[in-house]
C-alpha cells in the first residue's frame, strides 16, 4: 500500500526552470530518507540528490548542484525538485525514492524533456 507519485514534468526550453512533486502514502513519511534518481535514455539510472528525513540536510550530485533544490514537507508527505538553468542534457525520467533500513519505495517516474 506504499505509493509515491510524481507530478510536474514536461516540456520546458534550455535556461528554464521546472519543479517536481512526490507524494507518498501508506508510510510514516518522517522516518525516510527521500531521494531523487533519474535516467535518461542508453544511461544508467544515478542520483539526483537526497534529503535526510528530520534535519533536511541535503546532498547533490556534481551536475546538480548550484542548479537544484531537493525540500520537503513531513506534513503534507510530499518531496520537491526545483530544477533551475535546466540544460538539454538534464533530459530524463525523473525517479522519486524513499528509503529506510531495509525499505526502499519507488515512483513510476516522470519524464523532463529539456529542447529547444
Amino acid at each position: 500500500q506504499v505509493q509515491l507519485v510524481e507530478s510536474g514534468g514536461g516540456l520546458v526550453q534550455p535556461g528554464g526552470s521546472l519543479t517536481l512533486s512526490c507524494a507518498a502514502s501508506g508510510l510514516t513519511f518522517s522516518n525516510y530518507v527521500m531521494s531523487w534518481y533519474r535516467q535518461a535514455p542508453g544511461k544508467e539510472r544515478e542520483l539526483v540528490g537526497t534529503i535526510t528525513s528530520i534535519s533536511r540536510t541535503t546532498r547533490y550530485a556534481d551536475s546538480a548542484k548550484g542548479r537544484f533544490t531537493i525540500s520537503r514537507d513531513n506534513a503534507e508527505n510530499t518531496v520537491y525538485l526545483q530544477m533551475n538553468s535546466l540544460k538539454p542534457e538534464d533530459t530524463a525520467v525523473y525517479y522519486c525514492n524513499a528509503r529506510r533500513s531495509s525499505q526502499n519505495y519507488w515512483g513510476k517516474g516522470a519524464l523532463v524533456t529539456v529542447s529547444s
